[in-house]
């Protein structure tokens, strides 16, 4: 379980103080699927950062399963992103199956197996035979599939996804939902995802917190 106490974050931009988070707190149990949404700048992507162990509060707690996360130090920090946390993003100077072998590196996974695993994790999400392209010769829908293999490398407890489905069109949009929620409902991964489609949160989340100028202003 996520447990978000009285979170804080500013940012100092040297002319002002730039408070992204004032006092945010929830709570997110195991293998649930929730959707952050607000308008940009409302401070959904650093919470999500939070989250993910990219970044630290001001002040304020983050716990998962009674692990403060906010107060680890920076090696323990790496261990945690490496091991409990997958992050949908994307390297777009390398192929489909690089792009999750280095996630594989990064969870000291031997060498020689990486190849393989890869692209394992490429053909459960529907992309084995674009193993070997590189994103700019992938549709925008299979950039996203590439980047939740990745996400799934080191087989982590939570996915976080920022925008999973932005400039993508409709019915691409739905499949990349549907894989998500699989991972969700069928392997009982905490789904957390920042996204603007008010529908998609709706379908595929058990629950939607809305952010406004870094509050939480709704909780469904």
């Amino acid at each position: 379980m996520f447990q978000i106490i009285n979170i804080r974050k500013e940012y100092d931009t040297g002319k002002r103080k730039v408070h992204a988070l004032r006092g945010v707190s929830f709570e997110i149990p195991d293998g649930r699927s929730v959707a952050i949404v607000g308008k940009s700048g409302c401070g959904k992507s650093t919470l999500l950062n939070l989250l993910g162990g990219l970044d630290r509060p001001s002040d304020g707690d983050i716990f998962l399963n009674g692990l403060n996360i906010s107060r680890l130090k920076s090696s323990k920090l790496a261990e945690y992103r490496k091991s409990k946390v997958g992050m949908i993003f994307l390297i777009h100077s390398i192929t489909a199956w690089e792009n999750v072998a280095m996630a594989l590196a990064i969870g000291d996974v031997p060498r020689r197996n990486r190849k393989n695993i890869a692209k394992d994790l490429l053909s459960e999400v529907g992309l084995g035979d674009r193993v070997d392209h590189l994103p700019s010769e992938l549709s925008g829908g299979e950039c996203q599939r590439v980047a939740i293999a990745r996400a799934l490398a080191n087989s982590p407890e939570t996915i976080l996804a920022d925008e999973p489905t932005g400039n993508l069109d409709s019915e691409t949009s739905l499949k990349i939902m549907e894989l998500l929620s699989s991972l969700n409902k069928k392997d009982g991964k905490t789904l957390i995802m920042v996204t603007h489609d008010i529908e998609y949160a709706g379908k595929f989340s058990d629950a939607i917190i809305t952010l406004k100028d870094g509050q939480i202003i709704d909780q469904l």
